[in-house]
């Protein structure tokens, strides 16, 4: 009896039944897409970070040559990762030209490390990190960033086993002529957890460029870097032609400091020239933490 009353009562109110599963099924949907834009709110997508006006507008006529979203995925990172920047200012960038991205894009739900100079080392270091601290207070996209000391030479960047990237970009030059790129590359083996990934962009020599071309050019060739890091441990999981530029003849009076954005000519004739190259040719590898 008790069955017979319930299938009457559902076909009496079919209908009113019907309205109020529609209700549940929009009230369903709504809060779904609600979760979805309040997650927009608070991690930006990488696309929209290099597009915000936020940025230097400097910066953004350099991203032409620098291509930061395909190095970026290329390197496979993602918003939730604990990522270190090493040594993220010097020569034309006193803020950060990946800082600029990096910081904003890890904000909410991940994690930038800047490994920064050791101010003890010399007063432009000294004067370079206080403008790159300054600047952390000042703007709001930097303000989680935290800060760490690559020193030359190098000690620990961060705990080890911790993090799960690290970055640099076009800094191997210095740390060959200071003597200290293995070391470098060992620090950086350290810091990251097993299957954690080490991105590298970096001016490219050509093969048969000695020691002495390198640290005369600021040009570094691919062989010299990849053997650096394998020795310490690191995996060459991928190479990419992201940023390779074939206008680059690296055979500059002023190595690559006569390109794009130094612009240091011995004959100011010569800048519409070095415009047309634009910046130099690069590398750009991926090298894993092995997990066993």
């Amino acid at each position: 009896m008790q069955t017979i009353d319930i299938i009457n009562f559902i076909k009496i109110n079919k209908e009113l039944i019907l309205m109020k599963f529609r209700k549940l099924i929009l009230f369903l949907i709504f809060f779904c897409f609600c979760g979805f834009y309040v997650k927009l709110a608070f991690s930006q997508s990488l696309e929209s970070v290099i597009n915000s006006k936020n940025r230097t507008p400097n910066y953004v006529d350099r991203d032409k040559y620098r291509n930061p979203l395909e190095t970026l995925n290329f390197f496979k990172i993602n918003n939730k990762m604990k990522v270190i920047e090493l040594q993220p200012s010097g020569g034309n960038s006193p803020g950060g030209w990946y800082t600029e991205i990096l910081a904003p894009y890890l904000q909410k739900e991940g994690k930038l490390i800047a490994a920064h100079f050791n101010p003890n080392e010399s007063k432009w270091r000294a004067k370079m990190r206080k403008g790159f601290e300054e600047r952390i207070k000042k703007n709001p996209d930097f303000k989680n960033i935290e800060m760490s000391v690559l020193s030359m030479p190098p000690t620990k960047l961060s705990s080890d086993n911790s993090v799960d990237m690290v970055l640099t970009f076009r800094n191997l030059h210095n740390w060959l002529k200071a003597g200290y790129l293995k070391e470098v590359f060992q620090v950086t083996y350290d810091a990251l957890k097993p299957g954690g990934i080490f991105g590298v962009v970096e001016h490219r020599a050509p093969s048969n460029f000695s020691i002495k071309d390198m640290n005369k050019t600021g040009y570094v060739t691919e062989d010299l870097a990849i053997n650096f890091a394998t020795s310490v441990g690191f995996l060459l999981e991928e190479s990419s032609e992201i940023n390779s530029n074939n206008l680059d003849a690296k055979d500059h009076s002023n190595g690559v400091w006569n390109l794009l954005p130094t612009l240091k000519l011995s004959d100011p004739n010569d800048i519409e020239k070095y415009l047309i190259i634009g910046e130099s040719d690069r590398m750009t590898l991926r090298f894993i933490k092995p997990i066993n």
